[in-house]
């Protein structure tokens, strides 16, 4: 049995669907399992010991006629027994259908259903507190068998060698790590998905105030260098003595080694929350309100993972609305998530975690 699983999207989407090498072997342990993904997201699954290849598909790939062809020549040559495309896009579809495999698994759209022998419907409600964005991936699986779990908790493989040659690092740069370490999500992957910078900036003095020992990280990407210095010049004084602005990796392998030597995580909601619980450190995540909250609040537990969704606190606002906002009303919504009515679930993580 040779299994292909395609997943061209996002660093929190790659690392998701990953659960799915976990479960294929168990139930199938000779099995050859290769990950299809774009070259970017690779460090969240390398040393994955449930993969035994992974392919690399550059975007530029599929804008390239010849190149594009040349690829679905080398796919096709690798004999796959079952395809099991996750992103279920035209391009991907394309690659599934043309590699000739007996068993072509996806999710059910009208303009890619062609593509594969047997399709799934999105849940729209989650039955477990993994979440609907482990639940549907899981669900692929059930084309194969029907034994299969409903969920499986992503994971992140790194080396103690790895883990210990970054903590020396850290201690370099001037870190503690008798002390707490907090991984902040200043910004989204976009402004549609970063918290207002006047509100981050209000709850980074609360974490400061009730945690006047903690040494702060910043993530973000490397082009919004700016703005993250814009929320570091809004928050307080002491606050800013707390954040390490010169400590920042440019590379995902050398954030996710800097996440692994954190104590936990707060910011935003996305790929580096997902890095965050995939490593088993606790984390307090801010979703957008174009995100549906139950998709990708994965496997909360309101103690040690806890995020927050304006939904939590006027779900009249969200009853008729399509899951998908404009910017403009994206941008309102995120300011009646005032950080006040957070507060108190924010202090009560804190003092949860006893750090």
């Amino acid at each position: 049995m040779k299994i292909l699983i395609i997943q061209q999207k996002m660093i929190g989407d790659v690392l998701t669907s990953s659960i799915l090498f976990e479960a294929l072997r168990k139930k199938y342990p000779n099995a050859e399992l290769h990950y299809l993904i774009y070259p970017h997201t690779k460090p969240v699954v390398e040393n994955n010991p449930f993969i035994d290849k992974l392919i690399e598909y550059k975007p530029e790939t599929g804008r390239n006629p010849l190149k594009f062809l040349k690829f679905l020549s080398f796919i096709r040559n690798e004999s796959y027994s079952t395809i099991i495309d996750i992103y279920s896009k035209i391009s991907s579809g394309i690659i599934t259908y043309f590699a000739g495999a007996p068993r072509r698994l996806g999710f059910d759209k009208n303009y890619t259903r062609l593509f594969y022998t047997k399709t799934f419907s999105y849940k729209e409600n989650p039955q477990t507190s993994a979440g609907l964005a482990i639940e549907n991936r899981m669900q692929l699986l059930k084309g194969l068998d029907q034994s299969f779990p409903i969920a499986l908790r992503p994971k992140i493989f790194i080396s103690p060698k790895e883990k210990e040659t970054f903590r020396k690092k850290l201690k370099k740069q001037g870190i503690d790590i008798d002390q707490p370490v907090i991984m902040c999500g200043v910004l989204g992957s976009s402004t549609t998905k970063s918290y207002p910078k006047a509100y981050m900036a209000f709850l980074l003095d609360k974490i400061v105030k009730q945690i006047p020992e903690a040494q702060i990280l910043f993530n973000y990407l490397p082009m919004q260098n700016a703005e993250a210095k814009k929320i570091y010049n809004l928050c307080s004084p002491q606050t800013q003595s707390c954040i390490f602005l010169d400590i920042y990796e440019n590379s995902l392998k050398g954030f996710i080694l800097n996440a692994a030597n954190c104590d936990l995580y707060f910011g935003n909601e996305g790929g580096a929350a997902n890095i965050m619980k995939a490593l088993g450190i606790p984390g307090f995540s801010i979703h957008s309100p174009i995100v549906k909250k139950n998709y990708w609040a994965i496997y909360e537990d309101n103690v040690k993972q806890v995020s927050i969704h304006l939904e939590d606190f006027e779900p009249h606002l969200f009853k008729n609305n399509t899951p998908r906002f404009s910017k403009l009303k994206n941008d309102r919504l995120y300011q009646k998530l005032n950080p006040e009515l957070m507060e108190l679930k924010l202090s009560e993580f804190l003092k949860n975690l006893n750090i």
